[in-house]
């Protein structure tokens, strides 16, 4: 049974970094197409950063390339995401996702391509 649990959300001023980190039962960290995804209130769940199976080509969204980080620690089994140069429209519940099929490049970062999910961590930045 594949299980995810997130930690490491919190509140920052804008300018401010978090790291969030995913730890991984059921699977190994690099046996799946691994994200990280987030959810504000009122818009729907959207992609942040992704990364194949193996560990291999890493997607990201747009609006946190350049300020995010999305890493594998195959020892720890975890999956992290380091996000620095934090923005208030980065405010969301981020979760951990986990699924095992093959998925063409343009669909690393939806959603709905993805079956196992955390509980979410929340991100609050204020200005």
């Amino acid at each position: 049974q594949v299980r995810l649990v997130e930690s490491g959300g919190g509140s920052v001023q804008a300018g401010g970094s978090l790291r969030l980190s995913c730890t991984i039962s059921g699977v190994r960290v690099n046996n799946a197409c691994m994200g990280w995804f987030r959810q504000a209130p009122g818009k729907e769940r959207e992609g942040v950063a992704t990364i194949r199976r193996g560990g291999g080509s890493i997607y990201y969204a747009d609006s946190v390339k350049g300020r995010f980080t999305i890493s594998q620690d195959n020892a720890k089994n975890t999956l992290d995401l380091q996000m620095n140069s934090l923005k208030p429209e980065d405010t969301a519940m981020y979760y951990c996702a986990a699924d095992f099929e093959f998925k063409v490049p343009a669909r690393m970062l939806f959603p709905t391509d993805y079956k196992y999910w955390g509980q979410g961590t929340q991100v609050t930045v204020s200005s």
